[in-house]
């Protein structure tokens, strides 16, 4: 049954009430104390470690983890968690390397570091790059994929679901980031209950069909039932291959897509930019324990929902697709459809919680950077009041793009999850050696930076578009090539990823090298070894998840 009954509808406002009155409460509370733009943008100094921590998780969870990574656990596997235990180590190497760099100088922005690094031109450039990929792919998807989500199990209209679910992003973002990061508290609690409540329920019903005893038999049952979902390292013959290719995932370019998202990202680390270094490092940890949770929330309803659909439970064959028409993205609705009243309104929520928490941070860094990074350098003159009115006016024209846009990409036809990671891949292995190599070594020049950058994206196109042209069969014994849909061998994306961060690292050494020989100035960031130093608590809790997650590949290999 696709709508709510009265309970649902009761749970679902007492989810609107409480992050609603506790946002306003936060608004009106920490109002007297703003200062100025970088008050309002970064909650500077306002935040606690466990809002921070919070507010990473609430931000980067949305619909296509819900929706799209569930899927992609129905179609899969485990194996599609390693974007989030690998995001659990990489959070920790950006504790360490990365956020110290960026409080030590003072970075506020990600194009602020470009500026400071290498130059204007170079800042600006990925300035305008990022306000593009923010609001084309990552804004209207998590709208579209969100609203269509929730449309599915409400049964409201579309237009309706992707207006209400922006009006209420909006909202939260007026308020600053100390709203978006407090509030978000309140949206972790609500995404993790009603996510491990529809998990709970999820492989209670594998229990109940296989006539097995509680949750533990049922996870016997998904693990005998369904043993090619669960191991985490691909062989090169297995179908998904070309997502998750074997090891790569490990030693390869799945560092790059973690290192690049959580540690070059306006989005994610605007979270710790306003805080000293041991609040940002404890939120961080705190933030990967909640990661290696989430392919219990995530996940695992993915996989039961393939073996209820294997027997045709519930008719999953009608409402999910046979052989070729299987569209997995529907099988997180599907299943919260077939939740009681009630519970059905907490999952509900949950969802609706993640989708409006990510909204609102992706709005609040696409104002952070338009106005700090783009609007400012225009208007130097503006006060710290005008400043916060133009971040303001971007969260409503942002919202309005998405809104427009977010009909007309193709997003349900290319399947969420994999739509974001295909397109932020282009990018992100140049983006990414333009920062490590500012980060850590003093040579590299401006004109580098520009390599990574543009050659970088036209690097990404040229190894897409490589199995036109050239048959990369041969590589195929090496695991760097396998056949896709139409039998053509390609590479997988994330080797692709790989190989043009290498290219990239070498382009720029050489290309720094010669300007260096010639005496051109290189502007170097302040770097002291003694900031790279953790405390025993931290370096306790790196152990803890570090163990955790050796013990989960060895499990799962």
């Amino acid at each position: 049954m696709n709508k709510l009954t009265t309970g649902d509808y009761v749970v679902f406002a007492i989810y609107f009430v409480v992050v609603a009155s506790y946002g306003l409460w936060v608004y009106w509370r920490k109002r007297k104390a703003e200062t100025g733009s970088n008050d309002y943008f970064l909650a500077e100094g306002s935040l606690t470690w466990w809002a921070i921590g919070a507010s990473l998780i609430a931000s980067n969870i949305s619909a296509e983890q819900f929706i799209g990574m569930s899927g992609s656990g129905f179609k899969m596997g485990l194996a599609i968690a390693t974007y989030e235990w690998m995001a659990a180590a990489t959070l920790i190497v950006v504790a360490i390397f990365f956020i110290p760099v960026y409080l030590k100088n003072k970075i506020f922005t990600m194009p602020q570091f470009l500026n400071q690094r290498y130059n204007g031109t170079v800042a600006m450039i990925m300035a305008i790059f990022w306000l593009l990929l923010y609001v084309v792919v990552n804004l209207t998807s998590i709208l579209f994929l969100g609203a269509l989500a929730v449309s599915a199990i409400s049964g409201v209209n579309l237009e309706a679901c992707i207006w209400g679910m922006a009006i209420f992003a909006v909202i939260i973002t007026l308020g600053g980031m100390k709203v978006i990061g407090y509030t978000d508290v309140i949206q972790v609690f609500f995404l993790i209950l009603g996510g491990l409540v529809t998990t709970y329920i999820a492989v209670n019903l594998v229990s109940t069909h296989y006539g097995a005893h509680g949750i533990l038999g049922g996870l016997n049952v998904m693990r005998s039932q369904a043993t090619d979902h669960f191991h985490m390292i691909f062989s090169h013959d297995n179908a998904n291959y070309l997502d998750l290719p074997g090891l790569s995932v490990l030693i390869g370019g799945m560092w790059i897509v973690n290192l690049n998202y959580w540690g070059c990202n306006q989005y994610i680390t605007q979270r710790a930019l306003g805080a000293d270094l041991k609040t940002a490092r404890g939120g961080i940890l705190f933030a990967a324990f909640l990661k290696l949770l989430m392919p219990v929330i995530v996940v695992l309803p993915g996989i039961a929902a393939y073996i209820l659909y294997k027997q045709n439970v519930f008719g999953f064959y009608d409402k999910i697709g046979i052989g070729a028409d299987v569209t997995p993205d529907r099988a997180y609705p599907v299943l919260l459809n077939l939740l009681p009243s009630g519970l059905k309104g907490l999952s509900f929520a949950a969802l609706t919680a993640a989708v409006v928490a990510s909204l609102a941070g992706k709005a609040n860094s696409i104002a952070t950077i338009f106005t700090l990074d783009v609007y400012k350098k225009i208007n130097p003159g503006m006060t710290e009041k005008q400043t916060v009115v133009v971040g303001k006016i971007t969260v409503v024209v942002a919202m309005l793009l998405g809104i427009i846009l977010c009909r007309h990409l193709g997003i349900d036809k290319k399947g969420g999850f994999q739509y974001i990671q295909e397109y932020t891949g282009f990018v992100s292995p140049g983006i990414f050696a333009m920062f490590i190599l500012g980060f850590f070594w003093k040579k590299t020049t401006s004109n580098a930076a520009l390599f990574a950058t543009i050659g970088g994206f036209i690097l990404s196109c040229g190894f897409k578009v490589m199995p036109n042209y050239i048959n990369l069969a041969s590589l195929a014994p090496y695991g760097f090539s396998a056949k896709n849909a139409a039998g053509v061998y390609e590479m997988p994306f994330i080797d692709r990823m790989g190989f043009v961060f290498l290219i990239c690292v070498v382009g720029m050494y050489i290309i720094s090298m010669i300007e260096n020989a010639k005496g051109d100035k290189v502007h170097g960031l302040e770097v002291d070894t003694k900031m790279f130093r953790t405390s025993k608590g931290f370096a306790v809790g790196t152990v803890l998840i570090c163990g955790i997650l050796v013990a989960l590949y060895s499990m799962f290999w």
